[in-house]
């Protein structure tokens, strides 16, 4: 397994967001979490990424190695885990091409840093026609790729997304969605987790439910699919 995370507990002040949620990604896999609001899903991405600290008796590794010794700089530049937020978060003020360049701070490999910079480029053509555009002044479509994109430039051994679809029209979801696919074919690990229940089940391999802090299901996507209880709370049937 190339993730696991076990026994996770995490507080903000009185509130328990997370209480004992254990779960694993392998490697090449696209793994969701669904659940409502306020369930604890991006509070599971930011303490992977370290923006959060868990309480003691959680264990969170990666490849072996125990992500909670790692602060969330090394997280990204040294073990290859990006994170694109709930909002995305990018620089409104700098251009496409500079935010993406700016992503690659801690890398050195100038020769696969162009090469990545040429393959986002190709997996999102309308930030390449956008590449001198500042961002803030972009529509929530083309910051949601930017902030994928970024991601793409970080780091990419295992990619962590919050809400990629939120806001998003339909056919821009798909295109967002089929681009990750691809971002995904090509060696990425993804985990996302998402209020769009049925996108994230159809475009994943496993999943997890998360309730009030706690995975109440887990199993092959298709079969979360069916489960009449997923259907009648997060599917609409």
């Amino acid at each position: 397994m190339q993730l696991s995370v076990e026994n996770l507990h995490v507080s903000y002040g009185n509130i328990r967001a997370l209480q004992g949620v254990s779960f694993e990604v392998d490697e090449g896999e696209i793994v969701c979490i669904i659940g409502a609001n306020g369930a604890g899903k991006s509070t599971t991405l930011r303490a992977i990424s370290r923006m959060v600290d868990p309480e003691p008796g959680s264990r969170i590794t990666f490849q072996g190695e125990n992500l909670l010794d790692s602060p969330p700089d090394r997280v990204v530049s040294r073990l290859g885990i990006s994170h694109v937020p709930e909002g995305r978060r990018l620089f409104g003020n700098l251009t496409v091409l500079e935010n993406l360049k700016l992503a690659t701070f801690a890398r050195k490999d100038r020769d696969a840093i162009a090469r990545d910079l040429e393959r986002v480029f190709a997996i999102f053509p309308r930030l390449a026609e956008r590449k001198e555009q500042k961002s803030g002044t972009m529509s929530g479509g083309e910051q949601q790729m930017l902030a994928i994109g970024r991601a793409f430039m970080s780091g990419r051994k295992v990619m962590l997304l919050d809400e990629p679809s939120m806001g998003l029209a339909p056919l821009l979801m798909r295109t967002v969605f089929d681009s990750l696919r691809e971002i995904n074919q090509e060696g990425t690990t993804i985990l996302l987790v998402e209020q769009n229940a049925r996108m994230a089940l159809q475009f994943s391999q496993r999943g997890y439910v998360l309730e009030h802090g706690h995975l109440v299901l887990q199993g092959p996507s298709r079969d979360l699919l069916d489960d009449p209880e997923v259907k009648k709370t997060y599917l609409g049937g």
